[in-house]
């Protein structure tokens, strides 16, 4: 026996009993005034911080997707609690419940008497309020030292618990205490509050709790670690007998006959194990999941610092309402799945985004998520961008071009303009680019060369860019300067995948920076919104614990001319009919998009849209672009030599699309303003103006004849590091 602990728990005791019992404390109609004096035994107000509570996540028809939390909760009011649950608990916990006040004299007497006699601390004689106060100090302390405070056995801390008991007791009624009982308390398993217990023990809400069930729960609170049944047989054995205990209980107290108990008594124990999943991992998209969370945690509306984030959105009960569209994504998976296998090593990822809002409608990658090597999954959010949970992204290849088409259009060059192309290009001199600080860079010695997609003659930007051609875009961006392109790319929301800053060389025309599908699609969507660009959009309202709704909208602004954006869309719908993309062909409406193919095949992109919907597609390896290509590969059971932009990515945008717009009426593009930018669509390519054989091969174009003479005769030198070169 050990003597210290019998000693504290019976003055503890003797002293709660014989000294500080008063009829307003008691019920029992002791008084004690010269003790009360000594001890300043006074109601002291209680902190109640809130109870840490689930949040949840909520796809845009309003369905949970994920869910987080620090402890598996979900508060109910008392009316959600079945009423042979309240009977078993006070039955068991505190059967004089609604007849006292903070105290049970009685039942700490009776405390008393048993553990002097049983010689060890076997009952610790608290009622349900005084329970109530210990939980709450426990789940308030933020060390182990204030947790140890909290449930020592001492006289100091059982009058602390008592002055609170008292304050809770004239602060509410005892249907409130018993509710905030009920709530608080942990069950086993993993289980805080009779909701979440009775979910995970019999899997279903405390409502439907029957007599068995509520004595199992009812039994599980003395001591949950002991009793938990998730832990083993013994455990198991161990709750089981405290459940007999309850019933017996409850027959002693008539609340249920003799016969009723023998016949609980006689059943097995269950235990339904009903699994709460938390976290991304479990989520049914675990990848827009992470990009929720890390809009959460990274943004200092919702906390001062990372841990104040994580605590809100562990703990905080919240109700995130996101803008992910089950149809839209389920199309995204069905079209990755049919062209790459999740145990493929090369990696397909796509985003969906509503123009004119932002809206992210999918993500969705061929990898499943999670940690395990073995079976092949992806640790980070491959879909998007590092400050979302992703990691580097992949070079984005020939849909940069897009960039430089719409910097052309805006400087006032048409459809028609263009020159000779031919299969090498090499800059015209040295300081013929320079990046936006007015540094000059690239190799004028480097030849950037076409791909077997993209060849070379005289080109207009119409038939530059269907075919994707290398040089055309090469000789256009130094046409229009280097630090122009890169500004309309940043404009319309282009950002590396790594955070860093956008890396401003010559070639940055061919997509030499990483990126990700979220970022692509969402520059992009500003040519199917006629200008407007806006912030990719997750989470579209938040409702707090109390049912308090804030809502989020749309961060859009203008960034280019309507009638810009137009024409750009107008070149790039040639794309499916004339260009790198006729023969997977169009989604019969009206769609514009361009393909990327990066240099030595390292990546494979499609980046298009209708005026719905824009949407962008990635293929690489994610164990090193350039250490594994995409060449001579197997993906999704299929050989390829070489992968191109059009060979898996835009077979997958286009059957993604098909079923993402599925019922959707189709809206045809603003049609282009044709006396300001010359052409008639995609339906009559300009004819090429002749070559003077002079000059290597003569002026292309009248428009481009200063240009040509401006750049002639320059010397030529080394400036800034050339990256390696990505073709269409």
């Amino acid at each position: 026996m050990n003597i210290t602990r019998l000693i504290a728990a019976g003055a503890a005791a003797g002293v709660l009993t014989a000294a500080i019992a008063l009829p307003a404390v008691g019920g029992a109609g002791i008084s004690a005034k010269s003790a009360m004096t000594g001890i300043n035994l006074k109601p002291e107000d209680l902190a109640e911080p809130p109870l840490p509570e689930r949040t949840e996540l909520m796809d845009a028809n309003g369905k949970k997707i994920a869910q987080f939390f620090y402890e598996n909760r979900e508060s109910v009011s008392l009316d959600k609690v079945a009423p042979i649950m309240r009977t078993a608990l006070i039955s068991i916990e505190d059967f004089r419940f609604y007849q006292h006040g903070p105290i049970d004299v009685e039942g700490t007497a009776r405390a008393l008497v048993k553990n002097l006699t049983q010689g060890g601390v076997t009952q610790g004689g608290s009622s349900i309020t005084q329970q109530y106060v210990k939980q709450v100090l426990l789940n308030s302390a933020e060390t182990k030292e204030e947790q140890a405070a909290a449930i020592e056995t001492s006289v100091g801390r059982k009058l602390n618990e008592l002055r609170y008991a008292m304050a809770v007791e004239k602060k509410y009624s005892k249907d409130q205490i018993l509710e905030k009982y009920l709530n608080i308390a942990y069950f086993g398993a993993g289980a805080h509050g009779i909701q979440a217990a009775a979910k995970r023990f019999f899997g279903k809400p405390a409502s439907a709790l029957n007599l068995v069930e509520a004595a199992t729960l009812a039994g599980a609170v003395q001591n949950p670690n002991r009793t938990d049944p998730n832990v083993s047989k013994a455990s198991r054995e161990l709750l089981k007998a405290r459940r007999n205990v309850v019933l017996d209980r409850m027959a002693e107290l008539g609340k249920i006959t003799p016969q009723e108990a023998a016949e609980s008594k006689a059943k097995k124990l269950v235990f339904k194990d009903t699994k709460v999943t938390g976290g991304c991992e479990e989520s049914k998209y675990p990848y827009f999941c992470l990009y929720v969370q890390n809009e959460i945690l990274n943004d200092e509306d919702f906390g001062k610092t990372p841990k104040e984030r994580l605590k809100l959105l562990q703990r905080g009960g919240l109700t995130i309402k996101t803008t992910i569209d089950p149809k839209m994504q389920k199309a995204a998976e069905k079209a990755i799945k049919e062209y790459v296998s999740t145990k493929d090593k090369p990696v397909a990822s796509q985003a969906m985004v509503v123009p004119g809002t932002g809206e992210i409608k999918a993500m969705a990658a061929s990898r499943k998520f999670g940690g395990s090597k073995k079976k092949n999954e992806m640790s980070y959010n491959v879909v998007a961008d590092a400050k979302h949970g992703g990691g580097g992204g992949f070079q984005q290849g020939s849909t940069a071009k897009a960039y430089t088409l719409a910097t052309a259009l805006e400087e006032g060059l048409k459809y028609g303009d263009g020159y000779p192309a031919p299969a090498g290009y090499t800059a015209s001199g040295y300081g013929a680019f320079k990046n936006c600080d007015g540094k000059r860079v690239g190799d004028p010695t480097h030849e950037v060369r076409n791909s077997s997609e993209g060849g070379g003659g005289f080109k207009t930007l119409q038939t530059g860019t269907w075919g994707s051609v290398n040089t055309f875009f090469m000789r256009l961006e130094e046409r229009v300067t280097l630090c122009k392109v890169v500004k309309l790319a940043k404009r319309i929301g282009l950002k590396r995948a790594d955070g860093a800053k956008l890396r401003e060389f010559e070639t940055f025309t061919l997509g030499i920076n990483e990126v990700d599908p979220v970022t692509v699609a969402s520059t992009y969507a500003v040519f199917a919104s006629r200008g407007q660009y806006c912030k990719p959009l997750a989470i579209t309202e938040i409702k707090d614990r109390d049912g308090k709704a804030t809502q989020y909208k749309p961060k859009c602004s203008k960034v280019m001319e309507e009638e810009v954006a137009d024409a750009v869309s107008g070149i790039l719908s040639g794309v499916f009919t004339k260009g790198t993309m006729r023969e997977v062909g169009g989604i019969g409406r009206d769609a514009a998009g361009k393909t990327g193919t990066t240099d030595g095949y390292t990546a494979a992109w499609f980046a298009g849209y209708t005026p719905n919907l824009a949407s962008a597609v990635s293929l690489g390896d994610p164990r090193g672009a350039f250490t594994h290509n995409l060449i001579g590969v197997t993906i999704g059971g299929r050989y390829y030599s070489y992968v191109y932009g059009a060979s898996i990515s835009g077979r997958i945008w286009k059957q993604a699309m098909l079923g993402a717009l599925k019922g959707v009426e189709p809206t045809e593009f603003t049609p282009v303003n044709h006396d300001r930018f010359g052409g008639c669509g995609d339906n009559c390519a300009p004819k090429p103006k002749k070559e003077k054989k002079a000059d290597q091969g003569g002026p292309p174009d009248d428009f481009f004849d200063q240009f040509n003479r401006d750049n002639n005769g320059r010397g030529r030198g080394r400036g800034g590091d050339l990256p390696i070169t990505p073709a269409n």
